[in-house]
C-alpha cells in the first residue's frame, strides 16, 4: 500500500469521515501481531460482533478473546468507546434540569443501551431537579441482584439529594416492566417517603426506547 493510501495518511488528508469503520478500528489497534495485521484484526472484530454498539458493550476481557487483541489494544478500544459515550452525554453533564422522562432517557441511553447485563442506576437530584450525579448501584438481573433501599438512599443522603430517579436497562430490548421491576420500585418509593427523599420516576432503557413509570402511571 502506498503511503498516501494508508488509513492514517488518508485521515490527515481527507478527514476521519472518509475512512471505513474497519480502517478506523485498525488505527485504534495500531500495530499488528502474530494473529495478523491491524487491518485483519479489525476485520476479525467486525466479524465477531454484530455492530459497533454490540462491540462497545464488551469489556477488556471479552475483547481479548479476539485473536490479536491483547491487553493494550483492548484497553485502547474500550477507552475510545467510553469517550464516544461521554461525547453523547456531555450536553447533559452541566447541572442538567430534568424536565421530562425523555430528557433523562436521552442522557442515559448512550451509556446503557449496549450493556449486556441489567445495570441499576440512581440519578441524584437537587431541589431544582438538577442532576447532582448518577451512580451505578448494581449489575445483574433485578431478580438475581437485590436492590436494597439502604444502598440507594445512603448515596442520596451523603450527597444531600432532594430527590432521585431510578433507571435500569433491559438488554432484551423489551421496555415492559417486569414484576420484579414493579416490586423494587414500590419498595424504594416507600423507603423514600420515610427518609424524605422523593423517588420521581423509574426509567427502563431498551435500545433507543424507554419506559417511564410516571408516564405509565405506575408511580
Amino acid at each position: 500500500m502506498q503511503n498516501q493510501d494508508r488509513p492514517r495518511e488518508r485521515l490527515v488528508r481527507l478527514g476521519a469521515w472518509a475512512l471505513s469503520t474497519q480502517e478506523l478500528l485498525s488505527l485504534l489497534i495500531g500495530a499488528g501481531s502474530g494473529a495478523g495485521s491491524a487491518d485483519e484484526i479489525a476485520q476479525a472484530l467486525l466479524t465477531r460482533y454484530a455492530s459497533l454498539i454490540d462491540m462497545a458493550g464488551r469489556d477488556v476481557a471479552e475483547l481479548r478473546n479476539v485473536a490479536g487483541m491483547g491487553l493494550a489494544k483492548s484497553a485502547a478500544l474500550c477507552a475510545a468507546f467510553e469517550l464516544a459515550q461521554r461525547i453523547q452525554s456531555e450536553p447533559f453533564a452541566d447541572r442538567t434540569s430534568i424536565t421530562s422522562p425523555a430528557v433523562l432517557a436521552r442522557m442515559l441511553a448512550p451509556r446503557m443501551r449496549h450493556l449486556k447485563k441489567e445495570t441499576f442506576v440512581v440519578v441524584l437530584l437537587n431541589a431544582a431537579n438538577q442532576i447532582i450525579r448518577h451512580l451505578n448501584v448494581s449489575e445483574g438481573s433485578l431478580n438475581a441482584v437485590m436492590i436494597h433501599p439502604r444502598d440507594v438512599f445512603r448515596l442520596a443522603i451523603a450527597e444531600s439529594a432532594a430527590a432521585i430517579i431510578l433507571a435500569h436497562n433491559h438488554p432484551s430490548g423489551n421496555t415492559e416492566p417486569s414484576n420484579e421491576d414493579l416490586t423494587i420500585t414500590r419498595q424504594l418509593v416507600e423507603a423514600g417517603r420515610i427518609v424524605d427523599i422523593r423517588v420521581l420516576d423509574h426509567i427502563i432503557i431498551a435500545g433507543d426506547d424507554y419506559t417511564s413509570f410516571v408516564e405509565r402511571r405506575l408511580i
